[in-house]
């Protein structure tokens, strides 16, 4: 989560305290202090300047870690992005062989990081057409990687008769389907806040229910 304090003070230390030392500025303050910046102001508003005062640091620290603004937003985007993707591929592998555990825990976790990390949420999926050609195609072979990972049980539980998804003109469209749980999960982060009735882990069962019901998943036989 986003430290708290004033802006001279979000990266724990100030410039001058670290002036002494050898390691190299702290790459995960940046980072949250760019997802900050963005989220607050936008991509194309805030500067280098910006990002690194909000740290405390100088404007060429960054340049130690990365080329230019454009980097440094494919590298937060990037990054939350791979850990998404761990979580939910761990989360699946740990629920063993039941499609219908998979799918479960696959949605639970997506859903816990979407209410925990709104803003790295909201700057990835507003900001991410600024990113060149190059960077924008990386992102979405990672996001194409979980999507195809929620495909593959949709088709597990299909052929095991334990899901019956809508069907359109006769064929069961599992792609669009799973697009639709994506999307839906994924816009928990643009309305949840935390000190609601429901906590996060109450959310995460409640879209995980109804992904189970939206593709008809049979109950478990006892």
């Amino acid at each position: 989560m986003l430290p708290d304090g004033d802006g001279e003070h979000k990266c724990g230390r100030r410039f001058d305290q670290l002036a002494d030392e050898t390691d190299p500025p702290p790459i995960e303050a940046i980072r949250t202090a760019a997802f900050k910046q963005f989220a607050e102001r936008g991509y194309p508003v805030v500067t280098v300047r910006d990002i690194m005062r909000a740290c405390g640091l100088t404007q060429g620290a960054l340049y130690n870690h990365f080329k230019s603004k454009d980097e440094l937003l494919h590298d937060i985007i990037a990054s939350t992005q791979a850990e998404l993707e761990r979580q939910c591929l761990q989360a699946v592998t740990e629920a063993g062989d039941d499609p219908r555990a998979q799918l479960a825990a696959f949605v639970r976790v997506y859903v816990v990081r979407h209410c925990r990390m709104r803003i790295e949420a909201l700057v990835a999926n507003r900001e991410i057409g600024w990113l060149d050609a190059e960077r924008l195609a990386d992102i979405r072979r990672s996001r194409r990687v979980i999507r195809d990972i929620l495909v593959a049980i949709l088709t597990r539980g299909v052929e095991k008769g334990v899901f019956d998804p809508p069907q359109i003109d006769g064929r069961r469209e599992l792609i669009a389907q799973a697009m639709a749980l994506l999307d839906q999960c994924t816009h928990v982060s643009m309305w949840y806040a935390p000190g609601q009735r429901l906590s996060e882990e109450q959310m995460a069962k409640l879209y995980a229910d109804i992904a189970l019901r939206s593709v008809g998943a049979k109950p478990v036989a006892v």
